[in-house]
C-alpha cells in the first residue's frame, strides 16, 4: 500500500474511531485486507520475520502447512511441518492428521511452534511443543506435550501463544470457549510448564461463552491481549471479529478500552466484518521495520479461508487501530 495512501487512511479510521465514542471504528470504516498473493489460503495463521529478512508463516493443516515470502506480499506454499504424521496427537484429532493454531517464534537459535491437537468442539486437546534450526518443511521435532485438557476439564487447551518478557520470563496463553482464556508460566530450558498455577485471563457470558485465540503484544508498557470474539469456521456465516485489551501486568487484569474487564466479558472491537471480508479473526502481531503488522484469517465471497495482513497503528491512548 503507498506510504501517502495509508496515512490518509490511518487518519479517516481514527476519526471514525473518535466519532463512534468507544474508541473503535464502525465496521463501514474498516480497511480491507493489504494485498497478498500467491499461496493466500490460511486458518489460524502465525508469521515470524527470519534472520534473512524472509518470512515464514504457519497455519492450521495436516502435519502444519508453511508457507514463505519475501515480501510479506507473495508467499509461497512450503510444505509440511510434520511431512510423515504426527501418530503422537492422534489420541486428540480422532486420527485426523489436521493440527491446529501453530503459533511460530524464534528464540535461543531456534523456531519454536506450539501447535494444538483436538476435534471441533471438544476439550479433549492437548497443546505440543516443536522446534526446527532452520524452519523448514520436514525439520520440525516434536518435544511432546505441554499442556492437556479432557472432556471434565473446565477449559481447552487449544489456540496457545507464547510470550518470552525483557526479563526472560516464559508465559504460554491459550484457550477457547469453556472458561476462557488461560495462562501458564513455562520453564524457559524445557518450554513446558514451570509450576502448575493457571491464570485467567479472559472470559465472556454470552454467545455460547465465544472468547479465543489469545495474542499477547507488549507496546508502550502494557500487554496488549488480542483475541477473537463469536463464531469461526462458519464461511461466510462467520461472525468472528478481533478484540483487544491491555495489562500493566502480563498475568492481568486485563480490561478494554471502556475499562471492563476481560474477565467480565470485557472487549475493544477493532476487526469485524465488512464489504466481503467476513469473520476476520485468529490474530497475531510482529513488528516488522515499516510499521506494527496484524496476522489473521478471514472468509471471501466464496467461503474459502484466506489470510489477511494489515498494518497496526496507536492512538494518543494507546490503543491500537487497524489500517
Amino acid at each position: 500500500m503507498h506510504r501517502r495512501f495509508r496515512i490518509l487512511l490511518a487518519t479517516v479510521v481514527v476519526a471514525a474511531a473518535t466519532l463512534t465514542g468507544a474508541g473503535t471504528a464502525s465496521a463501514a470504516t474498516y480497511p480491507n485486507p493489504g494485498t497478498v498473493t500467491g499461496s493466500t489460503d490460511a486458518h489460524d495463521p502465525s508469521i515470524v520475520k527470519k534472520s534473512d529478512g524472509t518470512y515464514l508463516l504457519a497455519t492450521t493443516g495436516d502435519g502444519i502447512t508453511l508457507k514463505t515470502s519475501s515480501d510479506r506480499t507473495a508467499f509461497v506454499a512450503a510444505g509440511k511441518a510434520f511431512p510423515n504424521g504426527t501418530s503422537w496427537a492422534d489420541d486428540y484429532t480422532g486420527g485426523s492428521a489436521t493440527l491446529w493454531a501453530p503459533d511460530i517464534s524464534y528464540h535461543g537459535g531456534k523456531y519454536l511452534m506450539y501447535y494444538a491437537a483436538s476435534t471441533f468442539g471438544s476439550n479433549k486437546s492437548a497443546i505440543f511443543l516443536a522446534s526446527s534450526t532452520t524452519g523448514a518443511a520436514g525439520t520440525w521435532t516434536n518435544y511432546g506435550k505441554v499442556i492437556e485438557t479432557s472432556t471434565s476439564s473446565t477449559y481447552n487447551a487449544i489456540d496457545p501463544n507464547l510470550t518470552v518478557t525483557s526479563s526472560g520470563q516464559w508465559w504460554l496463553t491459550f484457550g477457547s470457549f469453556w472458561t476462557g482464556i488461560k495462562m501458564v508460566q513455562l520453564d524457559s530450558s524445557t518450554g513446558k510448564p514451570a509450576n502448575s498455577t493457571i491464570y485467567n485471563i479472559a472470559e465472556r457470558f454470552v454467545n455460547s461463552k465465544s472468547v479465543e485465540a489469545p495474542f499477547l503484544f507488549y507496546h508502550a508498557g502494557y500487554y496488549y491481549l488480542f483475541m477473537s470474539f463469536d463464531f469461526c469456521c462458519q464461511g461466510t456465516a462467520s461472525t468472528y471479529r478481533t478484540m483487544v485489551a491491555r495489562s500493566t501486568s502480563i498475568t492481568g487484569p486485563y480490561k478494554d478500552r471502556a475499562g471492563t474487564l476481560t474477565t467480565a466479558g470485557g472487549g475493544t472491537e477493532i476487526l469485524a466484518t465488512h464489504d466481503s471480508i467476513y469473520g476476520p479473526g485468529h490474530p497475531a502481531v510482529f513488528t516488522d521495520s515499516d510499521a506494527d503488522v496484524l496476522v489473521y484469517h478471514y472468509y471471501n465471497s466464496s467461503g474459502t479461508g484466506k489470510l489477511g495482513i494489515n498494518l497496526l497503528a496507536w492512538d494518543s491512548s494507546a490503543w491500537p487501530y487497524v489500517y
